[in-house]
């Protein structure tokens, strides 16, 4: 076995990638987050448009459009805090896999109805940037997963503020009467 521990894992030590993946991916989840909180009825008309909420459950869609914006902006502040980050970094994974996936779908089938070069396919996806090119908006959610993973994945808690603020557990001894 070997005793010193491998590059990448000596890195990951150092607090730096996580630093860095904690901020830009907490950065843009407050930034979409409040985006659509500024007009929370058109996110609610973008959403509608994935067909994911059957049409008998209007309540469903509204709580969806009221809360979702909540829920990555307190994601996002918590990773720029260094606060919860195994779950919310597996909160952010599930909600990324859901998003990339209905909004490759959606692009999928109007490739498939238009004719439309894939990579030439622009629409407001919802997430709070306005239009964009699919294969621009496939390539920074695959990037934000991955960033999402190292927040997950990393061992580090060096820049994090529950890591910073409170210890570790004083190691129990026994003591025999």
């Amino acid at each position: 076995m070997r005793d010193q521990p491998g590059t990448l894992r000596r890195w990951d030590q150092t607090g730096v990638p996580l630093l860095l993946a904690r901020l830009v991916l907490g950065g843009m989840f407050v930034y979409m987050g409040a985006a659509k909180l500024q007009d929370p009825v058109a996110f609610l008309k973008l959403i509608r448009e994935y067909d994911m909420v059957p049409a008998s459950l209007p309540l469903l869609l509204n709580y969806m459009a009221a809360l979702l914006p909540w829920v990555e902006v307190v994601c996002g502040l918590l990773l720029i805090a260094g606060t919860a980050l195994r779950g919310t970094g597996l909160l952010v994974i599930a909600m990324l896999v859901v998003f990339t996936t209905a909004v490759a779908l959606r692009a999928i089938g109007i490739h498939q109805q238009g004719g439309i070069a894939f990579c030439d396919i622009k629409f407001d996806c919802g997430c709070g940037a306005g239009e964009v090119f699919i294969c621009r908006k496939l390539l920074e959610n695959t990037g934000l997963l991955l960033l999402a993973v190292i927040a997950l994945a990393s061992n580090a808690r060096r820049f994090c503020l529950r890591g910073n603020l409170i210890g570790r557990a004083p190691a129990r001894t026994s003591t025999s009467a």
